[in-house]
């Protein structure tokens, strides 16, 4: 399958809502397993937590009106595929906010797909040439790539690309460390950085010019 539009169209008839995503969550938990074919107690556990987080955003954490504004502007039709799996902590912390914002425009079909049964197309949105999740893929409806965002939001990866360069690798303190800097920062980077994105795809999809 060589083809771009080929690999999206694949994952689209694979994928889920929000919701049916959720209750998959639920299962998964209520079994304690994870998603993706490896299975470990450490991914089950990861999964559990995740779970509880995302429960608490989907309740807790709102749009703002700055993201609303931006999304009142679309005209077009868009569909976003997210690329995931279930035990991925900057998932969890981010793919709520994600839904929030899909939920909020008629423009907008959030579909959810299995990072790794969908690595074909995986392989075409490498972050430093690996397969870091979430990924978020907004296409238009003849199915071309406009924009695409992920793992993390801006400043937590430039927290995350500091510490790889000092120290090699992430330690369980670090990500640790960074579930607490989401915990504080609650979602404010994850939306401004899909209000640009937004932004630059109204400008270059739909003509949009911002007043000076």
């Amino acid at each position: 399958m060589d083809n771009l539009q080929d690999k999206i169209q694949n994952a689209l008839q694979n994928s889920f809502t929000y919701e049916e995503y959720m209750e998959q969550v639920t299962n998964l938990v209520a079994n304690k397993k994870s998603s993706g074919e490896i299975q470990s107690d450490l991914l089950t556990n990861y999964t559990k937590l995740n779970y509880a987080r995302m429960k608490r955003l989907n309740k807790t954490q709102r749009i703002d009106d700055l993201t609303l504004k931006t999304l009142k502007l679309l005209n077009q039709n868009y569909t976003w595929i997210l690329l995931t799996e279930t035990w991925c902590g900057d998932a969890a912390q981010t793919i709520p906010f994600i839904h929030k914002i899909a939920n909020s425009s008629k423009n907008i079909d959030l579909r959810v797909a299995y990072r790794d049964e969908n690595m074909e197309l995986m392989d075409h949105f490498l972050t430093n040439g690996g397969a870091a999740i979430p990924k978020l893929i907004m296409i238009n409806n003849k199915n071309e790539v406009l924009a695409d965002w992920g793992p993390r939001p801006s400043s937590a990866t430039i927290m995350v690309d500091n510490y790889k360069s000092k120290h090699g690798s992430l330690t369980p303190e670090f990500k640790e460390e960074l579930q607490n800097w989401y915990n504080k920062n609650k979602g404010a980077d994850t939306l401004n950085d899909l209000n640009v994105l937004l932004l630059n795809v109204l400008i270059k999809n739909e003509n949009l010019i911002l007043e000076k």
